[in-house]
């Protein structure tokens, strides 16, 4: 069986750059399997973060080949996967730095935390994040600090692209959030979108995070994609906020929730200012519901 990058893949091209790095996978896979002598070993899947290929060592050891375009959200990948160690999240066996392609241990991507419970999968997080937050950010890898400098001084020109007033507050009130913390924003190895899919089971412990994009920072920063996870059966409860609440609470066990809530806030802030320059001019619901619960967990706190 020979690689074959998938049609979807291929559709969704956005742009000629895109297209051209899509175009020259499969002679960089035919080069890469031949000096990593892997054959290939299912049909590929496919994601946001690229293109993943099973395939088996000669040694008949599974194992998986990530192709990822080149971009500042992958540069630092590596460096995350070498200081983790494996501990808590996929292991890196070898990689390819002209591409940034990656050579990966295999997990089971028909097993994704998704689907166990809500408490269940809580926990598994929390055990998680806490694994990969013990690791102190290697040097070079990007910092949460310029992030929240820059994200500031953007929110002057983007606010007025939202048209709910109330919106507008809401990022206004983030922005002084980060402000007052953006001097000690942390250290500590972020996997930045650690969440119920980017967890898949593993023969070698029984889950392991995958697709992180490192980040040196705050572990409040890392909680978003962790609260507005799920969001189908989140809304179907017919009580987000007290499910966000929730999931904050247990989330923030053992940290400082004050500053957690305000790198929370940060989160906000960053999705906000996304939706604005993609024109959308409004904040996605969960991000709403998001708020809420950050202003009910301080109301709580205040008492």
């Amino acid at each position: 069986m020979g690689f074959v990058v998938p049609r979807a893949v291929v559709a969704r091209c956005r742009d000629a750059a895109e297209a051209a790095w899509v175009e020259a996978l499969p002679v960089l896979a035919e080069e890469l399997f031949g000096r990593w002598r892997v054959a290939v070993d299912g049909p590929a899947r496919y994601g946001m973060a690229g293109v993943v290929v099973p395939v088996v060592g000669a040694d008949g050891v599974p194992a998986a080949v990530k192709f990822q375009r080149p971009s500042p959200e992958s540069a630092d990948v590596v460096a995350g996967l070498r200081a983790w160690r494996g501990e808590g999240i996929v292991r890196l066996l070898d990689h390819d730095p002209d591409s940034g392609t990656l050579l990966l241990e295999r997990l089971d991507a028909d097993r994704p935390l998704s689907v166990v419970s809500e408490d269940e999968s809580l926990e598994v997080l929390v055990g998680l994040s806490r694994r990969l937050w013990a690791v102190r950010a290697p040097e070079g890898v990007r910092r949460l600090e310029d992030i929240a400098r820059d994200m500031i001084a953007q929110v002057p020109g983007a606010v007025p692209g939202l048209r709910d007033p109330l919106e507008r507050r809401l990022v206004e009130y983030c922005a002084a959030r980060v402000a007052e913390l953006v001097d000690d924003a942390g250290d500590r190895l972020l996997h930045w979108d650690l969440h119920c899919d980017n967890v898949l089971a593993a023969e070698r412990e029984p889950w392991a995070a995958i697709d992180p994009e490192p980040l040196a920072g705050d572990p409040g920063f890392d909680l978003m994609p962790m609260l507005d996870g799920r969001w189908d059966e989140v809304v179907a409860g017919g009580a987000a906020v007290a499910v966000v609440r929730r999931r904050f609470d247990v989330l923030t066990e053992g940290l400082d929730r004050e500053r957690a809530a305000g790198w929370t806030c940060g989160r906000l802030l960053q999705n906000a200012l996304w939706e604005v320059e993609d024109g959308r001019g409004a904040l996605a619901p969960e991000q709403r519901v998001v708020a809420d619960a950050l202003i009910s967990a301080a109301a709580t706190s205040s008492r």
